[in-house]
């Protein structure tokens, strides 16, 4: 399946379940077509035999697994207001929430730190966990937090973030399909919800 097809399969996900099946089938493809051999000893990897989502190498016996890379989405708000950005790799005019990978030695609560300063220039505290969704951009765990503006102004880094704005709950712009984690942050806070379950 082609990028572009991926995307809009999942844009075109009616429910969260065939969501996460969209994710997990493109994800174990991609996996199964790219991960041959062994990364220790470069010989040929066989299916697990325990019917396991793995693979063992038939040189030196050293089970692979698909890999998952942690990243975090948060929606950073201010009041009434959250705070959207429009990404460099977005086709439309489309604005969403920060996101990006979790660093080695890092907390998920320190990523969303370190990224929303790095991506837009403002600081932010209060974070909290919401959810999280399955993602394979390439093999993306999404840990979706909301946290609250504490203080600076809004600087888009240009390179991944083109444009960033304050959008208030009643005026946003067009924004993520129904089914992704960033879609269920914005609407659970336009519905003045604290968490998915509310």
């Amino acid at each position: 399946m082609q990028m572009d097809d991926v995307r809009t399969a999942l844009s075109n996900a009616a429910t969260e379940e065939e969501f996460s099946v969209i994710s997990r089938q493109v994800q174990l493809e991609r996996w199964n077509r790219n991960a041959s051999f062994c990364s220790l000893c470069s010989a040929v990897l066989q299916p697990h035999a325990d019917e396991e989502i793995a693979k063992v190498c038939s040189g030196c016996g050293h089970v692979h697994y698909p890999p998952i890379s942690p990243c975090i989405i948060v929606l950073v708000t201010r009041g009434e207001y959250c705070l959207l950005a429009h990404a460099a790799k977005f086709n439309a005019k489309r604005y969403s929430t920060l996101a990006g990978f979790i660093e080695p030695g890092e907390t998920a609560e320190q990523a969303v730190v370190r990224e929303v300063k790095e991506e837009v220039g403002v600081n932010v505290c209060n974070i909290r966990y919401m959810g999280s969704q399955s993602w394979p951009f390439p093999h993306s765990l999404m840990l979706g937090f909301f946290a609250d503006y504490e203080s600076g102004e809004i600087v888009p880094d240009g390179v991944e973030i083109l444009e960033a704005d304050w959008f208030h709950r009643n005026a946003l712009p067009d924004i993520p399909a129904p089914v992704s984690i960033s879609r269920r942050l914005i609407d659970t806070f336009v519905a003045g919800k604290t968490s998915f379950s509310d």
